[in-house]
């Protein structure tokens, strides 16, 4: 019996080109709505629009040269990384974080972080970029530079789940590590919220140089329960659970 192989070429067909092309110009405006994203993530990272505050389309759209269509875009990927909420007739803010959510984002960065170093496997490890981010941190603290010593804090954490070598966790604490950043704006003491935990970043570091992982893990988790109540008692007195 003779077979034919499906027309793939069809145009009324989902992989065919009418489709195709249709397909390429929504990937063109997502693309764009991505890196608008990303640059609104990092000014939010930084401190640039502060917990609570609205957000101006057309400010926004006329600084970056973009659509309303494709800024409401970027808003929505960033509503669903909870960096943003969008408020019914009042127009989209950056997120306050309630004292639950600091305290959930602790548990899942005790789950991820602890794992990564539980399963490192057998020494050495590839620690150059953890080095880094101690030693800017430790740099940044001479110069007084506190939201330096947060930044090189944030970059620790994140090279230290790096070392797992995932995608998928890299994504997971990037999105952790930035809605955490919004409870730290709140607090604004980097100084006291950062700075002696710089110590402690070395100690970790210098236990996985020696190839000692089991102790590592035992001052990571020491640390971040340390860290997770010193910023809930912080967070706390300035937040309510409704925020």
């Amino acid at each position: 019996m003779k077979t034919t192989e499906p027309d793939t070429d069809r145009a009324d067909e989902p992989g065919g080109p009418v489709g195709l092309a249709a397909d390429r110009a929504l990937l063109s405006r997502t693309s764009t709505a991505e890196r608008v994203a990303d640059i609104l993530r990092t000014r939010i990272a930084e401190g640039y629009f502060q917990p609570g505050e609205r957000l101006s389309e057309d400010m926004i759209g006329k600084a970056l040269g973009v659509s309303r269509n494709t800024l409401r875009e970027s808003f929505r990927l960033l509503t669903h990384e909870r960096l943003l909420v969008h408020r019914l007739n009042r127009g989209v803010f950056v997120r306050m974080l309630a004292v639950q959510d600091v305290v959930d984002i602790y548990r899942t960065r005790l789950l991820v972080e602890c794992a990564v170093v539980h399963d490192l496997g057998e020494p050495p490890y590839a620690l150059a970029r953890l080095d880094a981010a101690v030693g800017g941190g430790e740099r940044a603290a001479l110069d007084e530079d506190w939201r330096g010593v947060s930044t090189a804090n944030i970059h620790f954490h994140s090279e230290l789940v790096a070392l797992a070598g995932s995608a998928r966790t890299d994504e997971l604490m990037r999105s952790v590590l930035a809605e955490l950043r919004l409870a730290f704006h709140v607090v604004d003491d980097p100084r006291g919220l950062h700075q002696p935990y710089l110590v402690r970043n070395r100690a970790i570091l210098e236990a996985l140089r020696s190839g000692d992982r089991t102790h590592a893990e035992g001052l990571l988790a020491q640390y971040l329960a340390d860290s997770r109540a010193q910023l809930v008692e912080a967070y706390a007195g300035l937040v309510t659970d409704d925020a």
